[in-house]
């Protein structure tokens, strides 16, 4: 029952992302949209982490079935891409190395405020 309620947070806040996006005609995704505003509700203390950890835990450990739609209309629509299969590969390419490189260089920035915070409370 702890699950279902976890997932009816989660839903509500795609829900009211989404509703925010067609009536503000957003061109960003409700997706994406849901995302920010769950961060906000997280940061601010409107969601608690603890109303949506075990949810959160099974969807990040089952994250790659969320791919399967993406991958089956890329299938669908192969006609479509076959000709510019080069350039769609070199952006995969670039988009993996930046992510991964804005991701390390955000864990050694935390870490380092972390470091700070711990000195500064030590002295």
């Amino acid at each position: 029952m702890k699950i279902l309620k976890e997932l009816t947070v989660i839903i509500a806040i795609l829900f009211m992302a989404n509703a925010v996006k067609e009536a503000a005609k957003l061109p960003i995704p409700s997706a994406v949209l849901g995302m920010l505003f769950l961060l906000l509700c997280l940061l601010f203390g409107i969601v608690k982490l603890k109303a949506i950890e075990k949810i959160s835990g099974f969807l990040l450990n089952n994250i790659t079935i969320l791919f399967v739609p993406g991958g089956v209309g890329l299938i669908t629509s192969i006609g479509l891409v076959k000709d510019q299969w080069f350039q769609m590969l070199l952006v995969a390419i670039l988009a993996t190395i930046i992510g991964i490189s804005v991701t390390g260089l955000t864990v050694q920035f935390m870490q380092r405020v972390k470091k700070r915070r711990l000195n500064n409370d030590i002295s």
